[in-house]
């Protein structure tokens, strides 16, 4: 592979690490809000404000963390931005709890890897955000992959 087409490669990185990086703030407000209606059987308007609050703040913190890890070098990236998007499972959690909402059943794996999600809020990939989130997370994966694989091979 030739400069220009490594160089090329890594444009095309950047570009899908941009589409996801919007893609996942602009889906986490609802994804919060989704989240604790699935938990409460009625929300009443206190709560619902609570949770787009915590959706908007979800979408400033992690979306920011997510844009920030998907901006820097893949060689630099030590977690991938589906650890980071974990991250905001506190942000519906704190809403239920505060609502008064009870903790769900988890298996042990779950209650191992996710000791925080009382709530069994945790995302298994991009598509449980959003599913118009599904392509731009393939794509960046691939993308990565191809660059990676270019620049280390």
């Amino acid at each position: 592979m030739t400069d220009a087409e490594l160089r090329a490669a890594e444009q095309q990185l950047g570009e899908c690490a941009q589409e996801l990086a919007e893609g996942i703030r602009q889906a986490l407000p609802q994804w919060v809000v989704s989240a604790v209606e699935a938990r409460l059987p009625e929300i009443d308007p206190e709560t619902r404000k609570a949770a787009e609050a915590a959706g908007s703040a979800a979408a400033a913190e992690i979306g920011g963390e997510v844009a920030r890890l998907l901006a820097a070098d893949i060689d630099h990236q030590r977690e991938n931005p589906l650890s980071v998007l974990r991250r905001a499972v506190r942000y519906p959690t704190e809403v239920l709890s505060a609502a008064g909402a009870i903790p769900v059943e988890r298996d042990d794996f779950a209650i191992d890897r996710f000791p925080d999600d009382a709530y069994d809020l945790t995302p298994a990939s991009f598509g449980d955000i959003h599913p118009d989130l599904r392509e731009p997370g393939l794509n960046w994966g691939a993308a990565k992959a191809f660059v990676h694989r270019r620049r280390h091979i």
